[in-house]
């Protein structure tokens, strides 16, 4: 190759260098793990998440994780909650239960609850992907997952109670 075309190519590698956001890579890895992030939450059962506090009664539109796929998804790459927004998570007979942020975007409260409704504990204020565990206080048979900061706006805590429109999801 001469040198007129090794600084040709070198001219045309710069300029792709420098034209290329360096977020570019990085975009391209996210669509890829996002085009494989399962199944569209709009497919997901809904049902209405109401927490009785004593502040007043605050209802929540929740997508309703009801198989272990749907639990291992949950709100995953989700970019955006709205206020009145969240997952719902059924457990099963009580149990420990432990969740994490991996591949969530969003900052969420978990409220976690126990047999008779009742929130054992709240994770408040959640960190986005990380992969620490955030555990149960109590065997627990569901979680509710609403966006960050909404347990101390509203004033939800420990005791208060969580029913669902449709409790047989």
């Amino acid at each position: 190759m001469n040198s007129s075309w090794r600084q040709a190519l070198a001219v045309i590698l710069l300029a792709l260098s420098v034209a290329a956001p360096a977020g570019l890579f990085v975009t391209a890895a996210r669509a890829a793990d996002e085009a494989s992030a399962g199944e569209p939450l709009q497919r997901f059962p809904r049902t209405t998440a109401t927490v009785r506090t004593a502040h007043g009664t605050h209802a929540f539109r929740a997508w309703v994780a009801n198989t272990q796929e749907r639990r291992s998804q949950g709100l995953m790459y989700l970019r955006q909650l709205d206020a009145d927004q969240a997952m719902y998570f059924p457990l099963g007979p009580p149990q420990w239960a432990s969740f994490w942020m991996k591949n969530t975007y969003v900052s969420l409260d978990l409220l976690f609850i126990a047999a008779d409704g009742r929130i054992v504990n709240i994770a408040e204020r959640a960190t986005p992907l990380s992969l620490e565990p955030i555990p149960a206080s109590a065997p627990v048979v569901a979680v509710l997952e609403v966006v960050a900061g909404t347990a101390a706006r509203l004033g939800i805590a420990p005791g208060d109670r969580v029913v669902l429109a449709r409790p047989g999801h």
